[in-house]
């Protein structure tokens, strides 16, 4: 009763868990808070483990891959196909386990912490490039109101 592949369905405090081993059959359905996930996964044997993509996807990969497991991260549009019932964590887990085996299937690269940073600092000049703009554009309209046209 090997654990080959694992599926994570992450979450804000609990974190559904989805295993199976080499005939595909399951072998594990586990309920764990975050404080509980590293030290779960430190001590199993190196698996796959499937995460979709998400907020904290990466800090998670790294994590595992640090621990001795393969992890591979998947698009949310291609793990819904997979779910087979209704919608809820447990199912969520189950379909990443399934997905994640798949020959096919398309994964996202993990980022280093140097990449994330640098994405981030992107998203925060964006944004900030964004505001400037409608405040500039607000700033006109009202000028404007008063007959100031300012090109």
């Amino acid at each position: 009763m090997r654990i080959t592949v694992i599926g994570i369905d992450l979450a804000k405090n609990l974190f559904q868990i989805h295993g199976v081993d080499e005939q595909g059959k399951t072998v594990l359905k586990k309920k764990l808070k975050r404080d509980q996930l590293a030290a779960f996964f430190v001590n199993l044997p190196a698996c796959l483990i499937g995460v979709e993509a998400c907020g904290g996807a990466h800090h998670w990969a790294r994590k595992l891959q640090s621990f001795g497991h393969k992890v591979k991260l998947m698009a949310p549009q291609f793990v819904k196909p997979y779910v087979k019932s209704n919608k809820n964590d447990a199912a969520d887990a189950e379909a990443i386990c399934e997905a994640v085996s798949r020959p096919k299937m398309r994964f996202v690269a993990i980022k280093s912490i140097e990449q994330q940073s640098f994405m981030a600092l992107h998203r925060v000049r964006q944004s900030s490039v964004r505001a400037c703009t409608a405040h500039s554009n607000q700033i006109r309209g009202m000028l404007a109101e008063f007959g100031l046209i300012i090109p």
